[in-house]
């Protein structure tokens, strides 16, 4: 068995919250709560590697990411 590991982002929309895996695109999700996003995220990113590993398609690693947060000063 084969362990994976990723950063996932929550942000909060109007309807509740907004789950997506940077790495993996096309890897979203939502929910009316943050637990209920989390589980959402948890099931899709399931199901995303298990169809990347069934067309034989090595899963990207999150080591192989690079991660900045910037800031940004802007004159109003």
């Amino acid at each position: 068995m084969q362990t994976y590991t990723y950063r996932i982002v929550i942000e909060p929309d109007e309807k509740g919250y907004h789950g997506f895996v940077p790495l993996l695109k096309g890897v979203h999700t939502s929910g009316k709560t943050l637990e209920e996003t989390k589980k959402n995220l948890q099931d899709a990113i399931q199901c995303h590697l298990e169809g990347l590993l069934k067309d034989n398609i090595t899963p990207p690693k999150q080591s192989d990411a690079v991660e900045s947060i910037q800031t940004f000063s802007i004159n109003a």
